[in-house]
């Protein structure tokens, strides 16, 4: 594969080597079926009597899940032969591990996303006021310890752990932070690897919204060249769900905030992923991510 001093000038499209394109597609391709097929580690390798409850399993997939997202970081280090690198925070950004525009890359993904779901707020802000005028009243526990009682119960969920911690982060480390840099220096051009990269995330879960949501990943990762930026997006969809088109209840008023946000959302897609915003400078950079090539 290609050095990083090779993928240094962005205007240099073609593969380093020859095959570099072939063995980035086949790197990608393996990360995603080890990913599945090390979840099945415990059973089937290790030969671990089968588990006795739903913490017990999940608690060895969340093991199993950051063995191998720290496999592919580690097998694209050697692929990209980023040892050659002596600054460990050049080393990081390879992945879009970077803890510059940090507050941009954490609040302006989480906003944009969150327009998506314009309709999901309708729809729960009208069950939430139901359930407030429907006369049941808790004078005796205040929202504070309301709120406090919920956040220990979701400490101790597995399940929220699963959804907002393991998957989120392990996933977007080994489909975004890995494969992204593999088919940058394989020679994909940004928008293919925009539309490449979700099919080997489908091939690790499945078809359909999460191939969709895969598109948005990558562009976001880059656009910002920040791994925290898809990140937070994929937290903050796991826990909205799909995105509520209409409500019965208010069916205009939702699918009016659905459409209104959407349209928000790209009318604002560029704007708000506005490299500029992520980064202190963009001209002669050696980004991994393209995101200097958006000029």
């Amino acid at each position: 594969m290609a050095t990083p001093a090779s993928f240094h000038h962005p205007a240099s499209p073609q593969p380093a080597i020859p095959g570099a394109a072939a063995a980035a597609v086949a790197a990608c391709a393996a990360m995603a079926v080890s990913y599945v097929a090390v979840l099945y580690a415990p059973t089937a390798l290790l030969r671990l009597p089968p588990p006795t409850s739903l913490h017990v399993f999940l608690h060895r997939r969340f093991l199993c899940a950051a063995f191998s997202s720290s496999a592919s970081l580690l097998a694209t280090a050697s692929l990209l032969r980023v040892w050659s690198i002596g600054d460990s925070s050049v080393v990081l950004a390879v992945f879009g591990i970077r803890r510059d525009h940090l507050l941009q890359a954490v609040a302006i993904p989480l906003l944009l996303t969150s327009l998506v779901y314009a309709g999901s707020f309708v729809a729960r802000l009208w069950l939430l006021a139901n359930s407030c005028g429907g006369g049941y009243e808790e004078p005796e526990i205040g929202w504070a310890q309301r709120l406090a009682h919920r956040i220990r119960a979701s400490v101790g969920d597995v399940m929220v752990w699963r959804n907002c911690v393991v998957a989120p982060i392990t996933e977007e480390l080994v489909f975004r932070a890995c494969m992204v840099p593999l088919l940058l220096c394989g020679g994909f051009k940004i928008y293919n690897i925009i539309f490449l990269s979700p099919v080997f995330f489908s091939l690790g879960v499945q078809l359909g919204y999460t191939v969709i949501f895969g598109w948005y990943a990558v562009f976001l990762f880059t656009r910002t060249g920040n791994i925290v930026s898809p990140i937070v997006a994929h937290i903050f969809c796991n826990i909205m769900g799909l995105p509520v088109f209409s409500s019965p209840q208010k069916r205009g008023v939702a699918s009016v905030a659905f459409l209104a946000g959407s349209l928000s959302f790209f009318w604002l897609l560029f704007p708000a992923t506005s490299p500029k915003l992520y980064n202190s400078r963009i001209d002669q950079c050696s980004c991994w991510h393209g995101y200097c090539r958006w000029s």
